[in-house]
């Protein structure tokens, strides 16, 4: 859920790093991109800590062109790695299970870019990721390097290939099928509403191999430090909502007038500044609370009723049915899951 002011939006060097390694070995230097993007030219020559967001849409559009590679995108994703995404890729390799991994990168995927943010609605036996990106009349690249990028870390943090899944991409087809075939196993669907991969549920339950579970409080509490500073600057009103809910669940004080008050906010001003970001009062919500429940379910001593309770819930049965929804399971068989797995 994007959490900045359109001129305010950044990526991260390390996030920038695959770019110039493709255009590298592409023959495109570092100078070379900068100066076709109308850069100064020594920013890209050591890695910046940070770029504009609007720069890197603009660095991606170039680095196709001047490589005359029809797939650039896809190989920029291709050259992600665990370092790409700074503290939030670390926390994701604490991460016990994909599902968590999910859950995570819808908190702090703004850690590493303003690209765009991430969704993850469950249907059943199927799971579908979204990625709404910023710049929706960027090129294709943008899109197809995030998707790219996130096949290659998942596969990586698996440690073994993962199954083929559903793409689609709003984008018009612009190149042959051979990269997608080779990168994600199946050729998307072009011209669709969204940009999603469609997959099993079940994935959502695979554990992490190699995950250093512990490892996670420290890093989680490093990375909500991070979120704070963002919001302190000004450039975090979904963190802001995030937070105050998460302060007022047990109260249940977590209607859109109440946070907007907290927020000295008006509630239209609340509504409006969160649309601008693309998020909703529900989505931050909704994700606040399957965040702290996975957290609570794996603590044995706080019973379904407790759990409700401290999420805000009048009833149980709500809290089963909403957590359903989130996660595919109920949340008794998402703990005996949980609890297999440590």
């Amino acid at each position: 859920m994007p959490a900045v002011r359109p001129d305010a939006r950044r990526v991260t060097g390390s996030y920038l790093q695959p770019l110039l390694e493709a255009a590298e070995a592409r023959g495109v230097s570092a100078r070379a991109l900068a100066s076709a993007a109308r850069l100064p030219p020594d920013l890209l020559a050591g890695l910046p800590d940070s770029i504009s967001a609007n720069d890197y849409v603009n660095l991606l559009a170039v680095g196709a062109e001047l490589a005359n590679d029809p797939h650039f995108g896809l190989h920029v994703g291709e050259r992600v790695k665990l370092g790409t995404y700074s503290v939030y890729g670390l926390i994701l390799l604490s991460c016990r299970d994909f599902g968590q991994v999910f859950q995570q990168t819808m908190r702090y995927e703004q850690l590493a870019h303003d690209l765009g943010r991430s969704e993850l609605e469950l249907d059943g036996a199927n799971a579908e990721y979204h990625w709404l990106s910023n710049y929706p009349s960027g090129t294709r690249h943008l899109v197809e390097s995030v998707f790219a990028g996130i096949r290659v870390f998942s596969t990586w943090l698996a440690g073994m290939e993962l199954p083929s899944s559903k793409m689609q991409f709003m984008h018009a087809q612009q190149a042959d099928d051979s990269e997608y075939l080779r990168l994600f196993g199946a050729v998307p669907l072009f011209g669709q509403p969204v940009n999603a991969a469609t997959f099993n549920a079940q994935l959502l339950a695979w554990p992490v191999p190699n995950a250093d579970v512990g490892l996670y409080p420290v890093l989680q509490q490093h990375a909500e430090q991070l979120l704070r500073e963002r919001s302190r600057s000004g450039e975090g009103i979904a963190a802001q909502v995030h937070a105050a809910i998460i302060k007022n669940l047990a109260h249940d004080r977590v209607r859109l007038s109440s946070i907007a008050d907290e927020l000295k906010l008006s509630p239209r001003t609340l509504q409006r500044k969160l649309n601008e970001a693309g998020a909703s009062f529900q989505q931050v919500l909704d994700q606040a609370r399957f965040a702290l429940a996975t957290d609570y379910l794996r603590q044995e001593s706080l019973s379904l009723v407790d759990i409700s309770f401290l999420l805000g819930y009048q009833e149980q049965s709500a809290f089963t049915h909403a957590f359903k929804e989130w996660a595919g399971v109920n949340p008794g068989a998402w703990r005996e899951g949980a609890q297999c797995r440590l």
